[in-house]
């Protein structure tokens, strides 16, 4: 520090006027003094500048601040001085100057008035700053908001709006006028206790970003997606209105809905030939998405057009729990109830809709006759419903009533006409079950026609069964037969012909008759049997494959007197035939090698082999459809065939074979299923009683007795 100059001591008051002096200077501030009395204005050198005055041009008066201050905002400026003064109060005022160069500078002004002990003004005294290049900011910010193609608002901390975009006073127009200055819970009393009151409090209070979408109610009725973030001064808002785009989505979700009811009740009517079990579930499929509750009426083949007769509910529905037993028991008395003029009986005859839209309850209690049914609709209350027909193929084949209660509103068009495609698939669905019907009667009667009795030899049981596959017209390919040849030996034969349809029917017949003319014409055995078939199929140009096994049960006297049988037979790819021995043992009858089917090669040599059977033993003979499951393979379902044949070796033979049938494919195999098996009875005995009469044909002879 140099020596020479003396330090210079302040007081207290000095220093707190330099202090005041430097802020000034480093804020650049001017200030002024207007001596009320006296009309003289002081500006100091930096206000001086800022109104681009010299310190000579400047008058020091009121005037010289008036001439430079713009002329839209003088008037505003000159009351708001007035008023300080009036009521000796402060000033605060943002306004425009013109420079004499033509510029445009924004001035921010404070003042105070001072008044003399009669509390008149003296004296105001205050300072002024440019705020131009901050003025500009806040301008670029405000154009950049207003031309903005989405809603924004700003919310101080006490929920009132400090800016309002115009996109934003668009939209909210319906609510309010001029928004700036109001508490928002007030302006817009709907959002209170809504989203939006909940995610801009929570916003408020942990400093987070919320989005959200909601609803507010009319005057706006509207749904909007909102971005809030918070802020120092509060909340800044950002929206959009979505209606439209929400009104798409919910379009979309209504007709994917659709699709997807249409597509389940395709699944359930089409993909079944148990259209009537499928049908009956369909209340299920179509509540609650089309109505709040359902019935489904089923019309019989034979039923006239228009009866009541041979109509009944089978499928009902409520979307809810409680109601549902009351629609169950409203389904068991109402056809009865039914008057001739009901709705019901009506698109019956007519085979068009009916439609209810209000008023229902009065409206179906004036149609049934008074009771139970009258009581039950009457606590249902439908508003409205629509009775559909299920149409198949010029006829009315089932009915569909949807009903709606008050709060649903009567059926949309959208969902009049979805309800109107699943009556329409039902109906077919229905009609094809009906066709199906028809078609396994007439099936049946052929395969009945192909398959014929078989004979009743001397002390042999002949049983043949045939089960065509669940899901398949009741023909196919698949055949029993047994016949006898001229010396009174027994023939049984199995076959398979490929396919499941009318076609392998037909090869079927056709390859029986065949086979029984080559072994009944000629005293021959199996082998040479199947060898002539396999040459008959080339040269008929059948064009068919055929597994087949012949078995020829023969027996001389020797034989005879000893009890026992010699059985012969020839297996052309079928599965081997099975002999359930007296003791409950199962001989499987495998030759040394597989033999190709017929169809293949007519020259192949076929082989036969002989085995001697005990009396009381019994044959039995099979298609694959047996043995054949989804699940496992042949040798696993020839083992419980052979378990199968153990267990049920004491029962008759008619029984037995039922059992097998039941204990291997339920009754319902995947493929037809055909056998034929014989019990070869003892011959020292009269014939058993269950084996039934002797029915032998005229040119065989009766059997020599036995002692």
């Amino acid at each position: 520090m140099d020596e020479s100059v003396e330090p210079v001591l302040l007081g207290d008051e000095e220093a707190a006027r330099l202090r005041g002096e430097l802020a000034i200077d480093a804020a650049d501030i001017g200030t002024f003094d207007w001596d009320l009395v006296t009309g003289r204005l002081e500006w100091d050198d930096r206000l001086i500048a800022m109104f681009g005055y010299d310190p000579e041009d400047f008058d020091r008066s009121i005037e010289g601040f008036n001439a430079r201050v713009h002329p839209d905002d003088l008037a505003r400026v000159t009351q708001a001085l007035q008023t300080a003064i009036d009521t000796c109060g402060d000033v605060r005022a943002l306004y425009r100057v013109r420079l004499p160069s033509g510029d445009t500078r924004w001035i921010s002004a404070r003042g105070r008035t001072l008044c003399d002990p009669d509390g008149r003004a003296s004296r105001l005294l205050g300072a002024a700053y440019d705020v131009t290049s901050q003025h500009e900011a806040d301008a670029s910010v405000t154009r950049v908001l207003e031309a903005m193609p989405a809603a924004f608002f700003a919310l101080d901390r006490q929920w009132r709006f400090t800016y309002v975009n115009a996109h934003a006073e668009r939209l909210l127009q319906p609510v309010s006028g001029n928004l700036v200055g109001q508490n928002i819970w007030e302006a817009f009393p709907a959002a209170v206790g809504s989203p939006f009151e909940v995610d801009y409090r929570h916003a408020m209070a942990s400093g987070e970003t919320v989005t959200f979408e909601a609803y507010y109610p009319p005057p706006l009725d509207s749904w909007y997606e909102v971005l809030a973030w918070p802020n120092p001064d509060g909340l800044a808002v950002y929206f959009l209105d979505v209606t439209v785009r929400r009104a798409e989505q919910e379009r979309a979700a209504r007709a994917s809905a659709r699709l997807e009811l249409l597509a389940s009740v395709t699944e359930q009517v089409t993909g079944t030939l148990h259209a009537e079990q499928a049908v009956a579930r369909l209340a299920q499929l179509v509540v609650p998405s089309l109505a709040d509750w359902c019935v489904v009426t089923l019309v019989d083949d034979a039923m006239p057009s228009g009866s009541r007769a041979g109509i009944r509910d089978v499928g009902w529905w409520h979307a809810d729990d409680t109601p549902r037993p009351l629609v169950e028991a409203y389904c068991q008395v109402r056809i009865p109830a039914l008057r001739d003029d009901s709705f019901l009986l009506r698109t019956l005859s007519t085979g068009e809709q009916v439609i209810v839209d209000r008023d229902a309850t009065t409206a179906v209690r004036a149609v049934l006759h008074q009771g139970e049914a009258q009581q039950l609709i009457g606590r249902l209350a439908p508003e409205s419903f629509v009775v559909l027909p299920l149409r198949g193929r010029g006829r009315t084949v089932g009915l569909l009533s949807l009903f709606n209660g008050p709060a649903r509103g009567p059926i949309s068009a959208e969902d009049l006409a979805t309800a109107g495609e699943v009556a329409s698939r039902a109906g077919m669905a229905l009609d094809n079950a009906r066709l199906y019907r028809q078609q396994r009667l007439v099936a049946g009667e052929l395969q009945r026609s192909l398959l014929t009795a078989p004979p009743e030899p001397d002390h042999a049981e002949v049983v043949v069964r045939y089960l065509p596959a669940a899901e398949a017209a009741a023909v196919g390919g698949d055949w029993y037969d047994a016949f006898l040849q001229h010396d009174g030996a027994t023939v049984l034969v199995i076959g398979d012909v490929a396919g499941h349809d009318i076609a392998a029917a037909a090869a079927m017949g056709q390859l029986r008759g065949v086979l029984r003319g080559i072994a009944t014409s000629n005293q021959i055995g199996p082998a040479e049997v199947l060898t002539r078939l396999d040459e008959s199929i080339e040269l008929l140009d059948m064009g068919t494959l055929v597994t087949a096994a012949v078995a020829r049960i023969e027996q001389d006297m020797d034989q005879r007197l000893r009890g026992v049988t010699q059985l012969r037979w020839s297996n052309a790819g079928h599965p081997p035939p099975l002999i359930l021995q007296p003791d409950g043992s199962v001989l499987e009858l495998s030759a040394q090698r597989a033999e190709l089917m017929l169809g293949i090669e007519p020259a192949a040599r076929r082989t036969e082999s002989v085995v001697t059977v005990d009396r009381g033993a019994t044959v039995l003979l099979y298609t694959d459809g047996l043995i054949e499951r989804r699940d496992s393979d042949l040798d696993a379902g020839l083992d419980r065939l052979k378990r199968a044949l153990t267990e049920l070796a004491d029962l008759p033979l008619q029984e037995l074979c039922d059992q097998l049938l039941e204990r291997l494919v339920h009754g319902r195999p995947d493929d037809d299923v055909a056998l034929v098996a014989v019990r070869l009875h003892r011959q020292d005995r009269p014939r058993p009683a269950e084996a039934g009469p002797k029915q032998l044909p005229a040119p065989i002879a009766d059997e020599p007795s036995v002692p």
